[in-house]
């Protein structure tokens, strides 16, 4: 009798030796999937942050007399509130890792980005946010990339 435990230990530490290596071959292969979930939730942050701004651009929480909203122009208006809709709209499907929070995030993303370059007298055609913009998408997609790589066909 003592003679199958003896022989059985060291096979019960392999196979607890095994799944340990096995958790940890597991979670290195996720690396760049979670890189990219994190990746998401910094931009739900940040997606937020420019929904609220716009918000309180709408309610003049910010601004003065003059930047009032109903002081400002019709295209202004309407760009401002689209951005106070979608941007937080985004957020809640980027912090949810959702496939459609992506789209509507880069949605965002590239409309704000024509907004300034192609209409520069609605926010001023500032290069500073389209290469923010430009950046954001750029790391989105070489962290997606990476994190398909990942998958098995």
């Amino acid at each position: 009798m003592s003679d199958t435990s003896a022989r059985d230990q060291p096979r019960d530490n392999a196979i607890s030796a095994a799944a340990m290596s096995s958790d940890r071959i597991e979670r290195d292969a996720n690396v760049w999937t979670r890189r990219l979930v994190f990746f998401l939730r910094i931009m739900a942050v940040v997606s937020i942050a420019k929904g609220l701004y716009h918000w309180a651009q709408v309610t003049g929480f910010v601004g003065s007399e003059e930047e009032a909203f109903e002081n400002q122009s019709m295209a202004w208006q309407t760009a401002t509130v689209y951005f106070a809709v979608i941007e937080l709209v985004a957020a809640v499907g980027l912090w949810l890792a959702t496939p459609w929070g992506a789209v509507v995030w880069l949605t965002t993303v590239v409309s704000m980005a024509v907004i300034e370059l192609m209409f520069p007298n609605i926010y001023g055609g500032s290069l500073m946010v389209v290469a923010f913009e430009a950046l954001m998408l750029a790391g989105y997609l070489a962290l997606a990339w990476m994190a398909a790589r990942e998958r098995p066909p």
